[in-house]
């Protein structure tokens, strides 16, 4: 049975059951979409848990979770539809001796030309039709949400593109017409801002920002999400994290980095946070070389404590 958003407390209740633990203003923002039939732009950090807030909507309201992945270069064809060439030849192939039979009874070639054009709604048609996750939504019999993932690696001629579509939830098709949307879907777009969305894009969403969590919103991540580390060890990670994100680091570990670190303590049997156990488990939170250096040179400083608590030395304070 599908789930209805009917309130914003209903909304944080019924993804808490997903294992997604929704701010006020998250729950707010969604609810607001929801009940507007707006699209929601999602903005923020890489990693913070705006595909994951997809994920647990459709999980929560019982949809479908459809998935365009951008990346440079996508187009219309590979976020729409293509035609199956392929599969057109072949069915040419098989039926060739009724072709042959058709054409064979014009008495001229425009004739056969006209008969031949009468037959093409054989080869254009849905059988033919490869939908891409776009169409997919549009077409989809049940209701979906449809996440259009990393906006902002795509072309901006693309991002125009997307308007037509988010404005109408209609394409058309020159061989088969206009083609409507059955269920409207609920429309979430995330971007890591690594370039800006245009003006037109963003009056049509209604805009969240997803930032790191605050110190408590993470241990409480930490908690559901990996239950077997043990409290203290917990509460000392998760402060070692927050304050490794005020370092001047080429790149801040994200949320699902601190749920592997974290998982990864468990599997080491870690019973506490000590140099020892920090400087081999480093590189599970920094991913670039420069980071996991630097971060080893602090750990190793005379001047330093060795004391997971003492990191708020890296953000030069």
């Amino acid at each position: 049975m599908n789930t209805i958003f009917d309130s914003t407390k209903n909304v944080k209740t019924e993804l808490g059951k997903q294992s997604y633990i929704a701010s006020d203003e998250i729950s707010t923002i969604v609810y607001l979409a929801y009940k507007l039939g707006k699209p929601l732009l999602t903005e923020g950090p890489a990693g913070v848990g705006k595909t994951e807030l997809a994920k647990a909507i459709a999980c929560a309201t019982g949809r479908e979770l459809i998935r365009l992945q951008c990346y440079e270069g996508l187009d219309e064809s590979k976020a729409l539809y293509e035609w199956e060439y392929s599969k057109q030849l072949l069915y040419t192939q098989l039926l060739r001796d009724k072709l042959n039979d058709t054409l064979g009874k014009a008495d001229s070639l425009a004739e056969a030309a006209d008969k031949l054009a009468g037959e093409e709604d054989v080869f254009f048609s849905d059988r033919f039709l490869l939908q891409r996750p776009l169409l997919k939504a549009i077409l989809s019999e049940r209701p979906t949400v449809l996440l259009i993932d990393e906006i902002d690696r795509a072309d901006a001629e693309f991002e125009a593109f997307l308007l037509e579509v988010l404005s109408d939830f209609q394409v058309s098709v020159p061989e088969l017409g206009t083609l409507t949307a059955r269920h409207k879907p609920f429309v979430i777009l995330t971007s890591n801002n690594t370039r800006e969305l245009s003006e037109a894009l963003k009056r049509r969403c209604l805009y969240l920002f997803i930032d790191y969590p605050t110190l408590q919103e993470e241990l409480a991540v930490v908690r559901l999400k990996v239950p077997d580390l043990n409290p203290k060890l917990a509460q000392q990670a998760v402060d070692f994290v927050q304050r490794l994100r005020k370092a001047d680091m080429r790149k801040s570990p994200s949320i699902s980095e601190t749920l592997d670190w974290a998982n990864a303590l468990v599997a080491l049997n870690a019973q506490n946070l000590d140099k020892r156990t920090l400087e081999e488990t480093l590189s599970v939170l920094l991913k670039h070389e420069a980071d996991l250096q630097k971060a080893k040179r602090q750990l190793s400083s005379p001047s330093s404590r060795q004391k997971p608590e003492d990191f708020s030395r890296f953000s030069g304070n």
